[in-house]
């Protein structure tokens, strides 16, 4: 188990990853994920940023579609 706490944002954000991923067995885009949660791109970017410094995510900057997920799966809250 890691300390990784999240917010109710924070946790359908990797949810979502996850599940994206599973279904189309890559990572969503950052616009993608910004559409899901209702925001801009730029506010994505800095949440997908915070959840890296975090530990919840991985990413390979400048390469599209390279978001990972680091949590094992128990802690991976349910997509609603």
């Amino acid at each position: 188990m890691t300390n990784v706490r999240l917010t109710r944002k924070q946790g359908q954000l990797v949810a979502y990853v996850y599940c994206y991923t599973k279904v189309h067995r890559i990572p969503p885009s950052e616009n993608e994920i910004a559409e899901f949660l209702g925001v801009y791109g730029p506010s994505a970017h800095q949440m997908i940023l915070r959840l890296e410094v975090a530990g919840a995510l991985a990413r390979t900057p400048g390469q599209p579609r390279s978001i990972r997920i680091r949590l094992p799966r128990p802690e991976i809250p349910d997509l609603e």
